[in-house]
């Protein structure tokens, strides 16, 4: 007989998920006794030791506002969590166990869980965990009650009514608001955008949430750069009414979004709204992903329910065509 942990310790020193995987190296050993032994592998490091390996070589390549809440989650979240499971161990049952327990906190779960992944990814990178065997990919999420909103093409008809009325002191704020429409991008981004980052038929930004960042003009988009004047290279091509400072837009869109009957809409959604139109259009997530500058596929997915809505309702019309055709009542 085996037995785990070592003789006199204290019960429940050896957790639960450290004992399934001790277990499972054991029986991995017995199962390859007597035959042939390949080369000694690299040695694998515990979860926490490979924690610090993992953020001295992946962290500087974050903003300090991701490396903060990344290592918050890291030390309160996954070293408690995996730190005394060797990196190579961790299986897809650890991590659906891990889920089940975090049921009362979905929004932590889900904000921790890419970290987890891109950690396990990196992992194979360096060899201690076999090439695509990373336990967090297709891992589902809990659903939350996001506060989106998305524009109906009613909506969008109210709002360019308002736009095209719209009378105010700043004349960048409608041609801001536009680009937000027209791109999909963040207000920050549209807001803090310079001249010299304006390379049609695309807009190169060299910081962003996400890091540099690639924003693709459509032809509605290039032609409200080109009425405005580029008034020099490190100037604002949005800038506020009385300082070469980023213009404000939420001081802007109450106002705005009360007169067009849309109290509700957030300057956010007109983010979420562009990628509501590219999945009508059968536009892929990948692709969406790419438009909006998302730096984790995990991000996108946000949006596959509105993707199943819009084929559902395209089997809907096929069957309604098929029954039609062959004289049989809807």
């Amino acid at each position: 007989m085996v037995t785990l942990g070592c003789a006199g310790m204290a019960a429940g020193a050896l957790s639960a998920p450290a004992a399934r995987a001790a277990a499972r190296s054991l029986l991995i050993k017995a199962t390859l006794t007597d035959l042939p032994t390949a080369p000694a592998k690299r040695r694998v490091p515990l979860f926490a030791d490979y924690a610090e390996e993992f953020w001295q070589d992946y962290s500087p390549h974050w903003k300090p506002a991701t490396q903060r809440s990344s290592r918050s989650r890291i030390d309160q979240l996954l070293v408690p969590r995996f730190g005394d499971l060797p990196i190579d161990m961790i299986e897809r049952g650890d991590i659906n166990r891990w889920r089940d327990s975090m049921a009362e906190r979905g929004g932590t779960f889900n904000r921790a869980i890419p970290i987890m992944s891109v950690m396990m990814q990196y992992a194979e990178k360096l060899g201690y965990r076999a090439k695509n065997t990373n336990p967090c990919r297709g891992v589902s999420r809990f659903k939350r009650d996001l506060p989106e909103r998305y524009l109906s093409a009613a909506e969008y008809r109210r709002l360019g009514r308002v736009l095209a009325e719209h009378d105010g002191v700043n004349p960048f704020v409608i041609p801001a608001l536009l680009m937000l429409i027209y791109t999909g991008a963040r207000a920050s981004e549209i807001a803090t955008l310079r001249w010299r980052f304006v390379q049609p038929p695309r807009l190169q930004l060299p910081d962003s949430k996400t890091g540099p960042k690639t924003i693709y003009l459509n032809p509605q988009a290039t032609a409200v750069l080109e009425g405005l004047e580029c008034r020099g290279d490190e100037l604002l091509v949005f800038p506020a009414t009385r300082s070469e400072a980023p213009i404000n837009l939420g001081q802007y869109w109450d106002r705005i979004r009360r007169k067009a009957a849309l109290p509700d809409v957030r300057l956010h959604d007109l983010r979420h709204s562009f990628a509501s139109v590219a999945i009508a259009q059968h536009i892929p997530l990948a692709t969406i992903g790419k438009l909006l500058g998302h730096a984790l596929p995990e991000t996108t997915a946000r949006y596959a329910h509105l993707a199943d809505e819009v084929i559902a309702e395209s089997a809907d019309r096929i069957c309604s065509n098929l029954a039609s055709a062959m004289g049989i009542a809807a």
